[in-house]
């Protein structure tokens, strides 16, 4: 039993990179709690593994002294010299007490905790390998599903997707192979989580980054993202090279880079603006599609004022307030949004300003 134990912790060592003194210690901490156990002793018990000659053997250790109180824990000082002359009061004397069928013992012990180190050992190494892939996308295929995980395989270990992180009106069928987003990898005593998202903006900006090559050797910079998952998203982009398109770019050549994205999400709808320091024209480009006549800001608030044709006012807004939400969260600026009849009622624009209260300029560009 022995040199097979040995051999297999030499295995694991090699093969799974389980280091074996650690195998051998705790292995020994188990041999020690099975020999108390099966023993019923209470005994300072100390185990030898010796590779080498390919056996186990248990120690008794016992302090010596003039007068025996605890024959477990002592010896007296005239038994000592009996084993060895040299012994004096206070030494610690170590006796062998290995019993005759310890080997069973032993085997049963050593299966436990290889096989317990062997699945801390795989635990750690999936946790190690999939810790650095937070906020990164990875593919999967859908295992199973419940109540309130939808649960992708990604290779060596499940994630689960949260029914708060799910697209609406996505289908999540079995076999199905989708990307996702990794929110989060932890370690517990079960073995590592990760959970997933096919809702969270950063899974936009790393699909943009996977299919825009501008995007991933940072030609292109990702500036910000609003996300209303399943619907509507926008996101900003900036190009410090000014013979750099940034927009082009991420929407490629008749649209194909964009709409692979569009069609990993399902049909969501994308908006691709430019970013600006500039408040006014930001928050303008933010708007899209609508036009915008004029922008007030008022930078203490962070907020601003937008004035839109009255013909585009319900396309500035949006549906439910979705673009104009969309385009705070994506600017960071508060937007309030006026028609230009409105703002010359509140005297927001003067008579001089030009009216666009024509739906031709819908096609001046």
């Amino acid at each position: 039993m022995s040199s097979e134990l040995f051999d297999a912790m030499n295995y694991l060592e090699k093969e799974k990179g389980i280091d074996k003194n650690l195998l051998l210690e705790a292995l020994e901490a188990a041999l020690i709690s099975a020999y108390k156990k099966n023993f019923n002793s209470a005994t300072n018990v100390r185990v030898d593994i010796n590779e080498e000659e390919g056996n186990m053997k248990v120690f008794a250790r016992k302090t010596i002294v003039d007068e025996v109180m605890d024959p477990q824990q002592e010896i007296s000082i005239e038994e000592a010299k009996e084993v060895n002359p040299s012994y004096g009061l206070e030494d610690v004397i170590e006796l062998e007490v290995t019993p005759m069928d310890f080997g069973r013992i032993a085997a049963q012990a050593a299966k436990q905790v290889v096989t317990q180190r062997v699945r801390e050992a795989e635990r750690g190494i999936i946790y190690g390998e999939y810790v650095d892939r937070e906020e990164d996308v990875m593919t999967g295929i859908i295992q199973r599903k419940d109540s309130r995980f939808v649960y992708v395989n990604l290779g060596k270990i499940e994630a689960r997707l949260p029914e708060g992180e799910q697209m609406p009106a996505e289908s999540y069928e079995v076999h199905d192979r989708l990307k996702v987003f990794v929110t989060k990898v932890e370690n517990s005593n079960k073995g590592p989580h990760i959970y997933v998202s096919r809702t969270h903006p950063g899974l936009l900006k790393r699909l943009f980054e996977m299919e825009v090559p501008e995007i991933y050797d940072g030609t292109v910079e990702v500036k910000s993202v609003a996300r209303e998952a399943g619907d509507r998203s926008k996101i900003s982009v900036h190009a410090e090279d000014p013979e750099v398109d940034p927009v082009g770019s991420c929407v490629g050549q008749r649209g194909q880079r964009v709409q692979a994205i569009v069609n990993e999400l399902k049909g969501e709808k994308i908006d691709i603006v430019q970013w600006s320091e500039d408040p006014v024209e930001y928050v303008s480009n933010a708007l899209s599609p609508s036009k915008v006549v004029e922008v007030l800001v008022n930078e203490d608030d962070k907020a601003t004022v937008v004035i839109v044709p009255d013909y585009q006012l319900s396309l500035a807004i949006g549906k439910r307030g979705q673009n104009a939400r969309l385009a705070a969260k994506l600017t960071g600026w508060k937007i309030d949004i006026k028609s230009e009849s409105e703002a010359r009622e509140q005297g927001m624009l003067s008579d001089s300003s030009p009216d666009t209260d024509d739906e031709t300029e819908l096609f001046d560009e």
